[in-house]
């Protein structure tokens, strides 16, 4: 039952200042200073202390994340990029492959004639890079703080929050990772397929240059993805099935070493260091509605996507940029940013592309993940047929680049 509407605070608050959440307020600072918009940003976890960029110090154990080319291009429209950039480590080859065949694909950028298939970027350079393009912002903070409780009204929703606040919001944005409860608040279900897999993901030193080539090896195990980092460093993410992760997250490091060399191979050199290592269990989830009057959901609150395909946040920000793109043109028009007209709108734009890449990358691990007797051999086929077929191997190659086909 709706509350009785009561005078908006804000037009629209965003719930999570996490990589999605300080995108997409960036992302509004036009309509901040051509509309006059009222935005606020809730974040239950502290802000890190400001600090110079020349004070950046990046970290052999800090995680990283794929930016896909398009990615880069939106980045560069929320005027981040040029700061962005410059902790970035090319990708200029893809090479995926299946442990023990001798199928592979190689995606180039050199045929696309781009200098970059996408960049690998510490997820700590990144927020502190969107973090301050937001203090040049007016837009309001409430962090550390939590919402305990949310309400539809009928111009939008009211927020109580833990730090003693109560907003009411236009057009509330949940981009908190899912993991609150808000959605089961207001009734949102989520479709959830358990992948019975634990990613291990650990920064990893090798021996050899790696030249800018990001790996994607599928293996009896699991699929191991390998991203390169500055220097002879590469982020790792190796996936296992459920609870065999434990028994190689309490190996030495010497002993893990060398796990990871007999599983992967040699195509990237010796492993020759490994930092921190870290564990997160995987699955699909999908929410069954990503818009309502006043309401959106984005990133992991809309989609938790598999992370070998590196497709998560790149898909992400697509819905950030659409989101905004579509709110320009409904207040230019007289609307108001939390008008079911203009999420529905939305919510089509990114109907086609949210489908597709959930369905690329389950499809993927489930494809890799079967046992079935005669599956090996055509996969094998596939990726060498797919490495001969050029055209074919571009479209695949635009789609890891976020860009249209």
């Amino acid at each position: 039952m709706q509350t009785p509407a009561q005078p908006l605070t804000h037009d629209v608050v965003i719930v999570g200042g996490g990589l999605v959440g300080a995108s997409l307020g960036c992302a509004l600072a036009p309509l901040i200073e051509r509309h006059g918009l009222k935005v606020a940003i809730i974040e239950a976890a502290p802000l890190p202390a400001a600090a110079q960029p020349d004070q950046w110090q990046p970290s052999f154990d800090a995680r990283a994340s794929a930016i896909a080319a398009g990615s880069a291009e939106r980045f560069h429209r929320l005027g981040v990029w040029q700061a962005m950039r410059r902790e970035a480590a090319p990708i200029r080859r893809i090479h995926i492959s299946e442990r023990g065949r001798l199928g592979v694909t190689r995606l180039d950028a050199d045929d696309l004639h781009v200098d970059a298939l996408g960049h690998v970027i510490a997820n700590a350079w990144m927020g502190r890079v969107l973090h301050a393009r937001l203090a040049e912002l007016a837009l309001d903070w409430h962090c550390p703080a939590k919402v305990a409780h949310i309400a539809p009204t009928e111009a939008g929703h009211r927020l109580a929050l833990s730090d003693g606040s109560t907003l009411t919001a236009g057009l509330t944005v949940l981009a908190d990772g899912g993991r609150s409860g808000l959605k089961e608040q207001l009734g949102i279900a989520s479709r959830a397929a358990d992948y019975a897999q634990t990613a291990l993901i650990a920064n990893v030193a090798v021996s050899e240059p790696h030249g800018g080539v990001a790996y994607e090896r599928f293996t009896a195990d699991g699929p191991i993805a390998l991203l390169p980092l500055s220097g002879n460093a590469m982020e790792l993410v190796w996936t296992h099935p459920a609870g065999e992760e434990k028994a190689r997250m309490a190996l030495s490091d010497g002993d893990f070493l060398a796990a990871l060399q007999r599983a992967f191979g040699d195509r990237a050199g010796r492993f020759t260091r490994v930092g921190k290592r870290y564990a997160y269990p995987l699955s699909l989830v999908t929410a069954e509605e990503t818009v309502r009057p006043g309401l959106a959901v984005l990133g992991n609150a809309a989609h938790a996507l598999h992370p070998v395909a590196g497709q998560g946040f790149n898909l992400a920000l697509r819905g950030v940029v659409d989101l905004v793109d579509t709110l320009a043109e409904h207040l230019a028009a007289g609307g108001a940013a939390g008008d079911m007209a203009a999420l529905s709108a939305f919510d089509r734009k990114r109907a086609r592309d949210r489908r597709d890449v959930v369905r690329f990358s389950d499809g993927l691990i489930r494809l890799f993940g079967a046992r079935l007797p005669l599956l090996p051999s055509l996969r094998a086929a596939g990726l060498a047929g797919l490495n001969l077929a050029g055209p074919l191997r571009r479209d695949v190659a635009r789609r890891a680049m976020g860009l249209e086909r």
